[in-house]
């Protein structure tokens, strides 16, 4: 697969991110230590890939209020073309994250403009044959996740589609689901969203299954986080790809970096099994920094999947 940009028309928003010892019990409360306002959501995704040096658009909605204002800032600021002004119909929503002491996450989503997109907003999103779409099962559980499933139904014979179910992925309408497997070219998701998907608790049971549940499926990559992951391709053995070491300190979008540097990585041209190597590499940087948006830069990456697959990668 060769791609010149990945283009995201879903859902970016703000997370605010907290650190805590431990999440609190219902009708409790913690102190935080630390905490951070950024811009995360599907952001995450296209600054993984532009960290990568691969060209990225969005052609979401942004809200024209103080959360909207920081959505612009950080899609100019990381090289991100954004194809429509913000609409004055109220702000982008935002997100609360804790993080544990263990580095895991819990969220809490407030919606804004981002979850109701139009028709008529994607009807102007110019595509290029070579373009990859990602889309988020977060779309398909906003209330604009009709419309979202039924253009990434229109445009899936033109472009590469590369889909995430996301943590809402038991949630999501049957209908919704059903027709945006059908029209992914990829699928990546973690080992407790290909369980809920196929009923597989082995990953690599879980990878091979899920080949058979889109036509267009070129591979079905299963996140297993410090185990690495496993890719599956029609034809071929089902393949684990082993992770690289870290320390980690957050796991917010790590996933959305794996996602984004795979891509990246096979836009350059890489094998799809030696993609998953880079987006590996990223993944384990990403969970040792703080914050949602925290991506490694190509070089970083590199000089990590250098002792690895060799100095020519």
């Amino acid at each position: 697969m060769r791609s010149s940009r990945l283009v995201l028309v879903g859902g970016i928003l703000v997370d605010i991110v907290l650190g805590v010892e431990a999440v609190p019990q219902p009708g409790g409360d913690v102190l935080a230590p630390s905490s951070t306002l950024a811009v995360g959501g599907d952001f995450n995704v296209l600054q993984a890939a532009r960290r990568q040096d691969m060209p990225a658009a969005f052609g979401g909605r942004v809200g024209d209020g103080p959360f909207g204002r920081r959505v612009l800032d950080a899609l100019d600021a990381a090289g991100v073309v954004s194809l429509r002004p913000p609409t004055p119909e109220g702000d982008t929503g935002f997100c609360v994250v804790m993080v544990d002491s263990s580095g895991e996450r819990t969220m809490v989503t407030a919606m804004g403009v981002e979850a109701r997109l139009r028709p008529e907003d994607l009807s102007d999103v110019a595509l290029i044959e070579s373009d990859t779409v990602y889309v988020s099962g977060y779309d398909l559980a906003y209330p604009h996740g009709p419309v979202i499933v039924q253009w990434i139904a229109d445009v899936a014979a033109r472009v590469e589609v590369i889909f995430d179910p996301g943590p809402l992925v038991r949630d999501l309408p049957a209908s919704l689901l059903e027709v945006t497997l059908a029209s992914a070219t990829w699928i990546s998701l973690n080992q407790r969203e290909a369980e809920v998907l196929t009923g597989e608790p082995d990953a690599a049971t879980a990878a091979a299954v899920l080949l058979e549940r889109g036509t267009r499926l070129r591979g079905a990559i299963v996140r297993c986080g410090p185990a690495g992951c496993f890719l599956a391709m029609p034809g071929t053995p089902t393949v684990e790809v082993p992770a690289f070491r870290a320390d980690p300190v957050d796991t917010t979008g790590a996933g959305d970096t794996h996602v984004g540097t795979f891509v990246a990585a096979l836009a350059r041209g890489e094998r799809p099994a030696d993609a998953c190597v880079w987006a590996n590499a990223a993944a384990s940087v990403a969970v040792s920094r703080w914050g949602p948006a925290a991506a490694p830069e190509y070089d970083v990456t590199a000089r990590l999947v250098a002792g690895r697959l060799g100095p020519h990668a």
